[in-house]
């Protein structure tokens, strides 16, 4: 069983300094799990780590998608996996480090239920009626068939809820049925699962200046540069937060000041959403960064908490 390391937690809140001194300590090579970041030329509103910043770490997942591109989880996940067979092949400590928590989710659960086929009519009936009568509508059909998912899931999860109902509607068996027959924590990796979080009020805090950051080093170039090359709002990538919003203001839709102001609220429900999900995993190990006098600190902390799980 190969061992794995996650460093997770919301956007902002430190990931990337953190993970690279403990890489440097434990003879780690990192995995990104964040879904902007996988793509070219989007650096600035990704918040893309630098060759500078990588310390001469290895890097995997960055920069490896065109932005007219698709990208899906399933696609993540046969990547992620065989970069951790390469990183294990090598001697190394596989790191998972980023903040999309269904990339993270697909390395750490046995979701095998999902290879239950398609219904794509069904599929397209479920999100008319999300759009006629809201995803709260279609969240509460759940309850009628799949009281545990309905619990589990919330309404803004819309494709999690209709691949739940369509799983049911193909099957007869409810996706929380499946999940126990087949043992959703089986998987061939032992993790070690730290949650990076801070004072609410300073995240936000530290979201709104890296906004600004974002905009002093050039955003607003990068984006219509984006436009320039073709990327348009109907593209995956662009529909990022950042992105979306400084397309906007460029066409014309709205004021700069707006756009600013959208990008950091959606930043920060972004960020309270995040925390939701990592939450839902009791393997996580929370780290409170207030309570640390600096990062060298919480650096030594997951080293030592690391070898005591070891140890068990």
């Amino acid at each position: 069983m190969k061992d794995l390391l996650i460093l997770a937690g919301p956007t902002a809140v430190g990931k990337t300094s953190i993970s690279i001194e403990l890489a440097k300590r434990i003879n780690g090579e990192i995995i990104s799990a964040d879904s902007m970041q996988i793509y070219k030329y989007m650096d600035i509103g990704s918040a893309k780590i630098t060759k500078e910043e990588m310390s001469n770490v290895p890097h995997y997942l960055i920069d490896i998608v065109e932005p007219s591109e698709n990208f899906s989880v399933a696609e993540f996940k046969k990547l992620a996996c065989k970069a951790i067979d390469d990183i294990s092949s090598k001697g190394k400590f596989p790191m998972l480090v980023g903040g999309t928590g269904l990339y993270i989710n697909s390395i750490i659960y046995n979701y095998g239920f999902t290879q239950a086929n398609k219904d794509e009519d069904y599929r397209a009936y479920l999100e008319k009626l999300a759009l006629e009568h809201g995803k709260e509508y279609v969240h509460n059909m759940l309850k009628e068939v799949d009281i545990e998912s309905y619990n589990r899931l919330y309404s803004n999860d819309l494709k999690r809820v209709i691949r739940a109902l369509e799983v049911y509607k193909l099957t007869g068996t409810t996706i929380s049925e499946f999940s126990k027959n087949e043992d959703i924590f089986n998987i061939p990796y032992r993790i070690f699962y730290f949650v990076l979080n801070m004072d609410r009020a300073k995240l936000y805090s530290r979201i709104n200046k890296r906004v600004d950051m974002m905009i002093e080093n050039g955003l607003i170039d990068e984006v219509i540069k984006l436009k320039e090359s073709g990327y348009n709002s109907n593209m995956q990538s662009m529909k990022g937060i950042g992105y979306k919003e400084i397309l906007s203001y460029l066409e014309g839709k709205i004021k700069l000041e707006e756009a600013v102001d959208m990008i950091k609220q959606g930043s920060r429900n972004y960020a309270k959403r995040q925390i939701t999900w990592f939450k839902k995993d009791n393997r996580a190990i929370w780290i409170d960064k207030d309570k640390f006098n600096d990062e060298g600190e919480i650096v030594e902390y997951i080293i030592n908490k690391i070898d005591e799980l070891k140890n068990l």
